[in-house]
């Protein structure tokens, strides 16, 4: 039998979340050179490949990702028997789905005004998402769609709505719509929207997915992910292209580039907040209570959202 080493352990989800086995390190507080040859031994141990390289850095290879949730559920496990062991109060770790997105921005809002508040954000990526998070253990609750996905959420997960995100639209300063102050959303079917995010299985793909079935428009995705910054590059070199983003995202800013919200009816975003209900975590149900007396469903009325999400938002 083989015993796995949680150190190596650490460095392959650290390696995971991070994409770079040198950010991954950076986190870590350990050289490139250790996470790699930690990362070796694992791989030598499973006799498995872990990781791709690419020139961006890594990305996870089949096996990779089978190991991946037991990873972090033998992190989870070691880290709340050390805390237990202890008994040191750990912070409330919330998961969301990137610093610029706006349920990251909600949470800050909520810290702000709540300063004793020990909570502790969680950034996931395209690769482990929010839910990947709280489904693995990672963390206690996460900010996320509730419905949609390759996977559905377990039946122990609680969900509160949190926050409906109106879309916009960025385009190039060329594209025939760049001179609105607002479009409707039947004017956006005469062009392709570019929502290369939407290639990876998750909960966002699926809103897309269902989008595009009400509305007639048309998602083009690509076969990888792309940073927002090349996003903006493609839209200002085309005169057809469209992104969308909810009105909370600090987007880059680029001089080309043209936001304009969407109408007649806006798209929206739903966004819940997801927990366990086996968490005894004592900094939930401050937090479970905040979301919901703050959820913005005075706009719910007003705006499209997937079927399967309105019963949750009142819809």
């Amino acid at each position: 039998m083989t015993d796995l080493d949680l150190a190596a352990i650490r460095s392959f989800v650290a390696t995971v979340d991070e994409g770079q086995f040198s950010h991954a390190a950076v986190v870590l507080g350990l050289t490139q050179q250790a996470v790699s040859k930690r990362i070796a031994k694992l791989e030598n141990q499973l006799g498995v490949s872990l990781f791709h390289r690419v020139p961006t850095g890594v990305t996870v290879t089949p096996a990779g990702r089978r190991l991946l949730p037991h990873a972090r559920s033998l992190l989870a496990l070691a880290d709340e028997a050390i805390t237990t062991v202890r008994d040191e109060p750990r912070p409330l770790r919330v998961a969301s789905q990137g610093a610029r997105q706006a349920e990251t921005q909600s949470m800050r809002f909520y810290l702000q005004r709540h300063p004793d508040r020990d909570v502790e954000l969680v950034m996931s990526n395209l690769s482990v998402t929010a839910r990947d998070a709280l489904a693995s253990g990672r963390v206690d609750a996460a900010l996320a769609r509730a419905h949609g996905g390759p996977q559905s959420m377990p039946f122990e997960i609680g969900a509160a709505a949190a926050y409906l995100e109106p879309l916009h639209i960025f385009v190039g300063r060329d594209h025939p719509l760049a001179a609105h102050t607002v479009v409707r959303l039947a004017e956006l079917t005469a062009y392709p929207a570019w929502v290369p995010g939407a290639c990876v299985p998750s909960e966002w793909a699926d809103y897309y997915r269902c989008l595009s079935e009400f509305s007639g428009i048309t998602v083009e995705t690509g076969d990888r992910p792309d940073p927002m910054e090349n996003i903006l590059e493609t839209l200002v070199a085309s005169r057809t292209y469209y992104t969308f983003s909810g009105e909370g995202y600090l987007a880059p800013w680029h001089p080309h580039i043209r936001r304009i919200p969407v109408v007649d009816p806006t798209p929206a975003y739903p966004h819940a907040l997801l927990w366990s209900t086996a968490n005894p975590h004592p900094g939930l149900p401050h937090l479970i209570d905040y979301v919901r007396d703050h959820y913005n469903r005075d706009i719910a009325a007003d705006h499209w959202i997937p079927d399967p999400d309105r019963p949750l938002f009142g819809c």
